[in-house]
């Protein structure tokens, strides 16, 4: 997967919990997520303002969150680990092991995330 493929699903499937994410669909995302973030701190530096740090943390949260429970899922655990974050320290270590981890084979979230075909999108969208 690309990265504006990536980005592209991420926000495509902005609120889809359900399926799976491939590794490097979710560390592209993280990435864009990343860049987003220091764009949002540097205009915040640059006006004095907080505004666009709260805008870009918010609007990227439920996104953030999707691809990251559907990277859980193709690692072959449920969604609701991604409560670990909420630990503080342990539970971001936790999860960035869960991240690494290669693909799990065909499992109660579908066949793989690389093979999944969204049948709401059009031909080429994703």
């Amino acid at each position: 997967m690309t990265f504006a493929g990536a980005v592209r699903d991420g926000f495509v499937k902005y609120a889809t919990f359900t399926g799976r994410s491939s590794r490097p669909a979710y560390w592209w995302f993280q990435l864009f997520v990343v860049l987003v973030v220091i764009a949002g701190y540097v205009l915040d530096a640059i006006l004095g303002t907080v505004l666009f740090s709260v805008i870009t943390g918010l609007g990227l949260l439920l996104p953030n969150l999707t691809v990251l429970v559907r990277r859980l899922h193709d690692t072959g655990r449920t969604g609701w680990w991604a409560l670990l974050e909420l630990l503080p320290f342990v539970g971001a270590i936790v999860l960035f092991v869960f991240a690494l981890l290669p693909s799990d084979g065909p499992n109660r979230w579908g066949e793989g995330p690389d093979t999944q075909v969204d049948r709401g999108a059009p031909a080429g969208a994703l």
